[in-house]
């Protein structure tokens, strides 16, 4: 219940209880709101065994964790075996791959032949910056080109 509270904390909160309460009466106080939690378990854990038998049979397994919305969802996306498809479909994707073919065909270079597993192979085009591996680096820029030649006109950027 006080799992998040410190030492310092606590020993600050029986400073305080010692000074609003007094020594004389604070053993009585203790009592008084231990009795109130145990009372208030006790309520709730016969309000949930009436609602349990109001249910019936087949809510036998309902547990109130579960009106959580976090639970709920966590525990319907666990049996749902269209979920499972998506989530293999989506482990085959190879996201990467992808954006760099897209940033080759945006760049207008020839897009990187692929070898056998989906991996693109080491030899990278001529205008491309490559990493270690290979694969073109989007983060890095481009060689600028030479002065004699001059950038393609951009109506957008204008």
């Amino acid at each position: 219940m006080f799992s998040d509270i410190g030492a310092l904390e606590l020993v600050t909160l029986v400073v305080l209880a010692v000074l609003v309460f007094g020594p004389d009466k604070l053993p009585k106080v203790i009592q008084d709101v231990s009795r109130f939690i145990r009372k208030v378990r006790d309520f709730s854990d016969s309000a949930k065994e009436d609602i349990r038998s109001e249910l019936g049979p087949e809510f036998k397994d309902f547990e109130f964790e579960d009106l959580n919305p976090k639970t709920f969802l966590r525990k319907q996306m666990e049996q749902n075996e269209d979920l499972r498809e998506l989530k293999e479909l989506r482990g085959s994707f190879d996201l990467k791959k992808e954006m760099n073919d897209v940033a080759d065909a945006v760049h207008g270079r020839e897009p990187q032949p692929s070898a056998v597993n989906g991996s693109p192979s080491a030899g990278a085009s001529s205008g491309a910056v490559t990493s270690a591996n290979g694969t073109p680096d989007l983060l890095k820029k481009q060689d600028k080109p030479d002065t004699a030649e001059r950038p393609p006109y951009d109506s957008d950027a204008t």
